[in-house]
């Protein structure tokens, strides 16, 4: 699981860059999207792909400047907050080869943390930030098997990813990431998000994109609250709109 960007229109960018319809789909579609959300057809999908920018990108891998630049500005704005997270330990979540570990948190943070369930893709991670003093531990595990260490992250990063997690399960994750904050630590959720009020399933990879209501639903069901958004501009058109949510534990 890492992150893609993909096409609002039943299609997805596969690493040639090319739309690919989503096969398939036409049957299973009348179905509840969660019901369909398969974490072996993902592994299956993902162990396929390229471990490079484009293949973590799906194809885009031109959008990662100004993806990492809209980041970079968020946490420049989180920082100005009369309450700002620190800026000792982040963890990243479904972090492919590292891409948003390598050029947004490990520029930010003193130690990045990163969590990957293809095991091609943590080798390739390794590879690429073993002289990197600021990462930490890489493990090799799906977010619906994993929790942080409680009371360990000043921010808990996770984009393109949530869309592999059945809504139960990401309810459970998002309960976990929430125990995992520090004092005055954010989860920040960066995703793309389904126009209509349905979520819409991919078959290719097996994964869902959610209407931003749905996804506020389950974040206040892990008694976590949204304390700010912003959305991604500057990518191309035919994508999904991309949000990013910043959240924080509801308070007592």
């Amino acid at each position: 699981m890492n992150d893609k960007p993909v096409t609002n229109n039943g299609t997805h960018e596969n690493p040639g860059g090319q739309p690919e319809l989503n096969s398939g789909c036409e049957g299973e579609c009348a179905q509840d999207p969660n019901s369909l959300i398969s974490y072996t057809k993902a592994a299956s999908y993902w162990s396929s792909v390229p471990a490079s920018l484009n293949g973590m990108l799906g194809g885009l891998g031109h959008v990662s400047h100004i993806d990492i630049k809209t980041s970079d500005d968020l946490l420049n704005t989180i920082w100005k907050w009369a309450r700002p997270p620190g800026r000792q330990r982040a963890l990243d979540c479904g972090a492919g080869i590292g891409r948003v570990t390598r050029l947004l948190l490990s520029r930010r943070f003193h130690t990045v943390d990163a969590v990957e369930q293809c095991p091609k893709f943590v080798e390739a991670a390794r590879e690429t930030l073993r002289d990197n003093e600021h990462v930490g531990q890489l493990i090799c595990a799906g977010l619906q098997e994993f929790s942080p260490e409680e009371n360990s992250y000043d921010v808990i990063w996770c984009q393109w990813v949530l869309g592999h997690l059945t809504d139960e399960d990401l309810v459970q994750f998002f309960v976990g990431c929430r125990r995992g904050l520090r004092a005055d630590g954010v989860i920040v959720v960066k995703e793309n998000v389904a126009t209509g009020d349905q979520s819409e399933y991919d078959a290719a990879d097996s994964s869902v994109t959610r209407p931003r209501a749905l996804l506020e639903t389950i974040f206040a069901d892990a008694q976590l609250r949204v304390v700010a958004t912003r959305r991604q501009h500057g990518m191309p058109r035919g994508l999904y709109a991309v949000l990013m949510f910043v959240l924080r534990p509801d308070e007592p």
